[in-house]
Formats: C-alpha cells, structure tokens, sequence
C-alpha cells in the first residue's frame, strides 16, 4: 500500500453517477448517486453485497454496460501519458468511438468476473492476449508476440512457449486468471478495474493472485479499482475503501480507518461476520439479516432501514440520508452519526 505522500490529483473522479434499467412496468434505480476517487498508484477497494451495484459502477468506467442502463452523472478521467485524455468526461465519449477504445483496453484495462468464462474457447491464449497488443501498441505481429509471451512470462506462466499456442480449456482457473492480468495489463495502463478477480479460486490461488497484482502495481505505478465482497482482500490490497449497499456508497475511508472505527451499522455488520484467527471456535459468526431489497420505487428513507439493528423510528424511515464527513477522509450516509455530532456540541 501506499503512503499519503502518494495520494494526490485524483486519476479518475466519479461524480454523482446514476444507472437506471427500465424495465417492464418500472424503473431499476441500480446506482443512486454515487462518487468517489482513484489516485495515482493507490487502490480503491468498491465492496459491498452481491446485488449493490457494483459491477454496473465499474463497468460504466469502460462503458461496456448493457444498452439499457441509463447513466448519468459524470467519471472525469485525467491521463497522464496521453495529452488527449489529461482531462475528459467518459460518460461525453461514444462508447464505439475512436477517443472512448483509445481509453479502453489501453489506459484503462478490466479484468473481468469468471476466467472460466471470460476467455473464448475457440482461440488460444497468445492470440487473445496478442488481440490487445496489436490494437493499442504495436502492429508488427513478431513484437506483438514477444510482448505476449513477457508478460505471459511476468504473470508467472512458465514454459511460455507452449502454453501460448495452448487453448483456454488446457489450463486450471488460476492459470486462466493470469491470463486475464496478462491480457490487461499488456498494454501498461494507468488504472486496472478488478471485478471480483479471485471468484472460484482456492485460498492458496487467491493469495498468489493478489501478491502478483500488487508487485504489477509497484513495477507499472499502476492505480486499481478492486471491486470485491471479501473484506480479508480489502484489508490486504486496499489504500482507501468504499462501501456500497444498494447503489450508493454509504462509508467511505482509509482501508486501516474502516476496520479499526467504522461508523455505518452495515460496515459493522460486514465486518463482524469475517471469521477471526484465534478466536472462539464454539462462536457462531454474526449474519446481517435480510437480503438487498430490490432498488424499485424506493421512498425516502435508508435503504438499510428494514436491515438495520440501531434504526431511528421516525428519522431513518421518513427522509433520505445525507452523507456526513466525519473527518477529511472518512464520510458516511447514516443518521446516528449526525445525532452524535448533536451530543458533542458540533452541529
């Protein structure tokens, strides 16, 4: 991780974005208003519950969401390599458009949920990760294989050489994870977008997988979007953390700040479900109870309201929350805070 020497302009800055899907008789709030920034080499860790919105949010990064989703809002991109994209609004780019694939793929790369699925079975690996180089770095095929086969290399595939010519079926899911990271990373973007990138993976895969990627990081001062439900990997790969619970980030803050004061009863609830070493085996793990309730024909009130053990009668349920800064870096969406502030005399 990094230090606050480090965190400075923001590389990506999204600001109030909002993804609707009608739908037959109604509309899909999935994304309500959400914000938050990626800075230079650091990584921002987007967790919440399955359902929340966060594969929408980081897949309108790319604008590879279903024709569908109307968005709205804004994700301002400030490159550093490429003059034509020092500051631009992603949203304002047609998603087929010259300027948005000279972003995708090149300045800002995804490895997608599934490598069992993400990679086509009718090519092999050193053609799919060639695909990219030749589009966005190099139009000689003899180049565009060397670099393959480096970063194929780098990502801890041995015996390159055979497994280029080798099809997706021939390798175990941690090796077809490589090769996602391979794939994206072969053209050095500035920002990596990670969705879910240890899904269906062994303890001991995960683990590698998230030690290459943070020495990847380091070698290319690279930044990461690590979009992910396992808190352990946020505590382990995250400068700063973004908690999101149907469509909205409700706390934001330092990863070391979330864990050691979180202030949301929903981040709360999150973290003391995590299993914890050395503690009592007989202890059943605490649940959340409920489900993330469908973002239709919301009222104004939490979204964690029915779910919520420290709910307000009368406040929580009657208005929509405002986000409270409780320090210069950490903000939380939720009324006790605003009721503490009262007691202490701030507000």
């Amino acid at each position: 991780m990094n230090t606050k020497e480090d965190f400075g302009t923001p590389l990506l800055s999204v600001e109030d974005l909002r993804i609707s899907i009608q739908q037959d008789d109604h509309v899909l709030h999935a994304v309500d208003g959400v914000e938050f920034q990626i800075k230079k080499g650091t990584t921002l860790g987007l967790v919440g519950e399955s359902g929340c919105g966060k594969s929408l949010t980081s897949r309108s990064i790319m604008q590879l969401n279903p024709k569908e989703c109307e968005t709205q809002g804004q994700i301002v991109y400030r490159s550093e390599k490429d003059k034509g994209l020092q500051h631009v609004n992603i949203l304002d780019l047609k998603p087929t458009g010259k300027m948005m694939r000279s972003v995708r793929g090149k300045r800002i790369s995804m490895i997608f949920q599934e490598p069992m699925t993400a990679l086509s079975p009718l090519y092999t690996i050193g053609n799919q990760i060639m695909e990219n180089i030749l589009i966005h770095r190099t139009k000689n095929k003899k180049e565009a294989k060397q670099i393959a086969l480096d970063m194929l290399n780098k990502v801890g595939i041995s015996n390159e050489e055979k497994r280029f010519n080798q099809y997706p079926h021939e390798f175990s899911g941690g090796m077809r994870q490589r090769v996602m990271i391979a794939m994206a990373l072969s053209c050095n973007p500035e920002l990596l977008i990670a969705d879910e990138p240890t899904t269906a993976l062994d303890v001991t895969i995960q683990a590698q997988v998230m030690e290459l990627m943070k020495d990847l990081q380091k070698d290319l001062e690279m930044s990461i979007l690590l979009v992910t439900h396992d808190l352990g990997i946020i505590a382990e790969m995250c400068d700063e953390v973004a908690v999101m619970y149907l469509g909205k980030i409700v706390e934001k803050a330092p990863v070391k700040e979330i864990f050691n004061n979180p202030k949301h009863p929903y981040t709360k609830g999150l973290i003391r479900s995590m299993p914890k070493l050395g503690g009592n085996k007989n202890r059943r793990l605490e649940s959340i109870e409920g489900t993330v309730p469908l973002a239709i024909n919301m009222s104004n009130q939490c979204g964690f309201y029915d779910r919520c053990t420290q709910r307000i009668e009368g406040e929580c349920d009657k208005q929509r929350v405002p986000n409270y800064q409780v320090n210069g870096e950490h903000s939380v969406r939720c009324f006790l805070y605003k009721n503490e502030m009262e007691e202490n005399g701030h507000v």
